[in-house]
């Protein structure tokens, strides 16, 4: 049986059991979750970043958002709870529309 030794979401059992294979999965405690889904964290934003169509980029985009929503929720923080810091900092700094690249700041004196 090959390993995999990964976080995965919670149907992946029930879909390999339906597909007609076995597996082995153990319950992380909390620390280990909370390791494990960085580097979760870690692996869909590689996959983001290696992207290319529009529609690839959505499904990883909601991959991550997954990701750290659990991240959260971990830190007992609601999607709602994230969607709200993330309207504040969009009102007080902006998005990224304008597409800005900054190249260097300087002393005014």
């Amino acid at each position: 049986m090959p390993r995999y030794d990964k976080l995965v979401r919670d149907r992946i059992p029930a879909i390999i059991t339906e597909g007609g294979k076995a597996c082995r999965v153990e319950r992380l405690d909390q620390s280990e979750f909370e390791k494990e889904l960085r580097l979760k964290l870690q692996e869909e934003m590689t996959e983001l970043i290696e992207a290319h169509s529009g529609a690839e980029v959505v499904e990883e985009i909601a991959d991550v958002i997954e990701v750290m929503y659990a991240l959260a929720a971990l830190k007992g923080a609601s999607p709602d709870e994230v969607e709200r810091v993330r309207q504040r900092k969009h009102a007080e700094r902006g998005g990224f529309r304008d597409r800005l690249f900054l190249l260097e700041v300087k002393d005014r004196g």
